[in-house]
């Protein structure tokens, strides 16, 4: 009878990915860093010095103070771009709260953004449903329209990217215009399940889940990604001119066209960070250490940063989370 129970239990149990799903990342991070390895040797190489003493000298030349002149601003600006999004899609879909009320928890969610973002996001559906009462279905389903307009937002702005630059850009990245095409499709027929006759009769489209996709027609998404675009020109202005400070020289309109894509490969899950580091690489030949160096300390800095603006904010997250319920009186109950 054990034997049988035990069968019945591994038969139930989820089965995780596949080997090749688990290795396949991993495979993809080594060869980026493999081939990133052999350009910068290369380079060195070719200086007649060693590899460490090659990305030393890069590191010297670099003007430190105006290069954190030029991103804690833009971090802090880009926190405030990004908690706004968050203020507007739960004042439309969950609660009427102020915009100083989202920064708290916004602030505090990029500590757990270091691990993985999807945590970061998690952790703010579990502040607004004990702090606000907002029923916890609902607050998933803001929570996905938001990541739902970002993937948006990034193809759109890819797409204006590759169009600039197409020539300079590598062929994979030609799938881009074929994404957005795609996406745009998807978009009409998902809005007309929820909003319009093709959805009439689906149960699942009165699911908690998408709340938020019933109530929003064309003009919230397209608000939504208008809200967060100054956050992509910010970052073209001031990457250009930190690109600057490590002897690399670029105009506004390569930034313009090589930023977005780079920013779109960036928040794919899985390897694609990897491969978007790699790109600066591949963008500016000839400047290997450079490049590097410069998308190795942009990318991380911004994590880092953003999580300890976060760590501003914790003490008066945690105090407002844990109690929430002493405070507000408003029902703490999660909705199943």
């Amino acid at each position: 009878m054990s034997e049988n129970t035990t069968k019945v239990d591994s038969e139930a149990a989820p089965r995780g990915p596949a080997p090749w799903q688990q290795a396949l990342p991993w495979a993809i991070t080594i060869v980026c860093f493999g081939y990133l390895y052999t350009r910068l040797a290369g380079a060195a190489a070719r200086e007649q010095v060693t590899l460490f003493e090659y990305l030393s000298a890069i590191f010297a030349r670099v003007s430190w103070t105006r290069w954190l002149a030029l991103m804690i601003p833009y971090s802090a600006f880009f926190f405030l771009i990004d908690s706004l999004i968050v203020w507007r899609v739960v004042t439309w879909f969950n609660a009427p709260l102020r915009y100083l009320d989202i920064l708290p928890i916004r602030g505090s969610s990029y500590i757990l953004s270091i691990l993985n973002e999807q945590v970061g996001k998690g952790a703010m559906g579990i502040y607004l449903n004990r702090r606000y009462g907002v029923p916890g279905w609902e607050v998933g389903s803001s929570l996905v329209f938001i990541m739902f307009c970002e993937f948006f937002y990034l193809l759109s702005w890819a797409t204006v990217g590759w169009t600039l630059r197409a020539e300079d850009l590598p062929p994979v990245f030609g799938v881009i215009p074929w994404l957005a095409a795609g996406a745009a499709i998807f978009l009409a027929v998902w809005i007309g399940i929820f909003r319009g006759p093709l959805g009439r009769g689906l149960a699942f489209r009165e699911r908690p889940l998408f709340k938020s996709f019933r109530e929003s027609g064309l003009a919230r998404y397209l608000t939504i990604i208008l809200l967060r675009s100054p956050a992509l020109l910010a970052a073209v202005v001031v990457y250009k001119q930190a690109l600057g400070l490590f002897g690399v020289e670029a105009s506004y309109g390569q930034m313009l066209g090589y930023l977005p894509v780079i920013f779109f490969g960036a928040a794919t899950p899985g390897p694609m960070r990897t491969v978007a580091i790699t790109l600066w690489v591949v963008l500016f030949p000839g400047n290997e250490g450079e490049m590097t160096t410069f998308g190795f300390v942009q990318h991380n800095f911004f994590i880092f940063f953003n999580a300890a603006i976060g760590l501003l904010f914790l003490r008066r997250a945690n105090r407002e989370l844990f109690g929430a319920s002493s405070e507000s009186g408003a029902p703490t109950t999660t909705e199943s």
